[in-house]
């Protein structure tokens, strides 16, 4: 069986073109593009440039099946799925198609990504509340609880860190809030991909994410989720041809919103980045990702254990907490007399690619990353 792993994961390594020369760990930032998505993008971009808009219905039908391979990703009905530009995208249609009133409140935490924490603060001139619960690593779930009262309308939380690599229980989280007449938003950028997540068994309200993470799509290209029950809860922003029922019918517009997460997309999308972000995604589930379990969660953890171990022995400070069920495929630590600057600097010279994040240097491996890399990133640190 070990054998058997080892040969599957190197065939998905050699889909990573990028592999041939870079030790990557920036997943968390920008991935890079598997092959898959290039061959979808170059064939898009010959058709467009030879024949223009000819094969419009094709690239067309598509991205509707970029939108049933998200839904299979998560386990939710393809009315459920919009396809949105970006998270900040998603996390907006929320914030502002909310039915806020004066003195309603929002929980978060105080290390989201900015992306998670502007647009709700945008709602404070119209009376809204922005309650952040402090978090240096672990979150705490009490006094999350604590911070949610009978006027909190949405709790809006990452599912990873993007600096801490601490993974939400999810479930828990969702529990707390639904117990207190709460509904949750959750950015799932840093998580989708690789971790399982079903929206049937752990019913999140609302969800976004970019695919140009950990689920190697190009930017631009993302996907957002809402209960079906919440459909009509949000008010529509940025409308377009594309929102209403009759679509086509450009002569006698009327409004008549969509019956699907649709009605949110707007008007004509990023197709190219679409066909890109389906190939990815069809890749990820045929190479084991899903709602319910993921192969791929399972390689990325065993990876960067062994990066912590490896770190570790080298004397390396973790800033990153490996509790088991919060660990995750970020990895953040520091070296002690090294300026963090300096070693992404090193390790970008020896082709091994990291970022700085939460005061520390951070990695990122994907499933296609292997022992080999991490020795990489390694050596050039014990240089260093």
């Amino acid at each position: 069986m070990g054998n058997q792993l080892d040969f599957n994961w190197q065939k998905f390594r050699e889909l990573m073109p990028i592999a041939e020369k870079w030790a990557y760990f920036d997943h968390a930032a920008v991935s890079p593009l598997p092959q898959p998505a290039s061959e979808a993008i170059r064939g898009w971009l010959d058709q467009a440039t030879a024949d223009g808009d000819v094969h419009w219905p094709d690239w067309a039908s598509q991205v509707e099946k970029t939108r049933a391979a998200a839904a299979r990703l998560i386990d939710a009905d393809l009315s459920e799925i919009g396809l949105i530009p970006n998270t900040s995208t998603g996390i907006g249609l929320v914030a502002e198609g909310f039915p806020w009133k004066a003195g309603d409140n929002v929980v978060t935490f105080t290390n989201e990504f900015p992306s998670n924490q502007l647009p709700w603060m945008h709602l404070q001139d119209r009376g809204v509340e922005i309650r952040s619960v402090p978090v240096e690593v672990a979150v705490d779930p009490q006094k999350l609880a604590e911070a949610i009262d009978s006027r909190t309308r949405i709790v809006a939380i990452s599912w990873v860190g993007f600096a801490t690599g601490w993974r939400i229980d999810v479930d828990e989280i969702v529990q707390i809030a639904h117990e207190r007449g709460a509904l949750v938003f959750l950015d799932a950028i840093q998580g989708l991909g690789v971790f399982p997540l079903n929206v049937r068994t752990t019913p999140v309200d609302f969800l976004a994410a970019d695919g140009h993470k950990w689920m190697l799509g190009p930017e631009g290209a993302g996907l957002f989720f809402v209960q079906s029950e919440h459909l009509d809860l949000l008010r529509p922003i940025n409308i377009g041809w594309n929102s209403v029922k009759n679509a086509y019918n450009y002569d006698a517009p009327q409004l008549a919103f969509r019956n699907t997460a649709a009605r949110y997309e707007g008007g004509s999308m990023n197709i190219v980045g679409m066909l890109g972000f389906g190939a990815s995604l069809d890749l990820l589930l045929s190479a084991g990702a899903g709602p319910e379990h993921s192969t791929l969660a399972h390689r990325v953890l065993e990876l960067t254990d062994y990066a912590c171990q490896q770190l570790h022995e080298l004397g390396a400070t973790l800033l990153t907490q490996r509790a088991p069920g919060h660990n995750s495929g970020i990895v953040t630590f520091q070296m002690p007399g090294r300026e963090p600057g300096d070693i992404r600097r090193a390790c970008r010279e020896a082709e091994v690619i990291v970022s700085c994040r939460g005061g520390g240097v951070r990695i990122a491996a994907h499933a296609y990353n292997n022992h080999q890399d991490i020795d990489r990133l390694i050596r050039v640190l014990s240089e260093v």
